[in-house]
């Protein structure tokens, strides 16, 4: 059994520690937001928040998040960032946003007040292939606006 939080929620799953994250996630807490993409970290649809930071949860093992605080996208529901994504139109067929959004928050977490060359640097490791690119990049410039205007997350 590995006992963590997920989402402000304990839990106690019963599966190897090997067991990747993203499957566990998916499969047995019916988190279906983060998603799978590629399986080697090099797309970035499967991140979810370890501890606050940015973390791939496919290749991540079950084991090594025991005791400790995983977010995923469902986790975000209320932060200004969703609101901002649909606002500016920022994903078209959305299989890579949540993990887009993950970052996003990860990195508004640390710094409410980011320059254009943070964002894409905190986007980097994630793979659009829809050329949203330019919104994505408005939507979080404008959920940092809102955060530091005092919306609540």
């Amino acid at each position: 059994m590995t006992r963590f939080e997920v989402n402000g929620q304990t839990v106690e799953v019963a599966a190897e520690a090997t067991v990747p994250l993203l499957d566990v996630l998916r499969n047995k807490l019916d988190l279906k937001g983060s998603r799978y993409g590629c399986g080697l970290e090099q797309c970035g649809s499967c991140m979810v928040l370890l501890d606050g930071e940015p973390v791939y949860a496919c290749s991540r093992e079950l084991g090594s998040v025991a005791g400790r605080r995983v977010t995923t996208i469902e986790g975000l529901s209320t932060h200004p960032l969703i609101a901002a994504f649909l606002d500016e139109q920022a994903g078209q067929c959305g299989y890579c946003l949540s993990g887009i959004v993950v970052s996003a928050a990860a990195l508004l977490g640390r710094n409410p007040a980011p320059s254009r060359t943070e964002i894409v640097t905190a986007l980097d490791r994630h793979l659009c292939r829809c050329g949203a690119h330019t919104r994505i990049l408005r939507a979080v410039e404008r959920a940092a606006l809102a955060l530091r205007e005092g919306a609540t997350a």
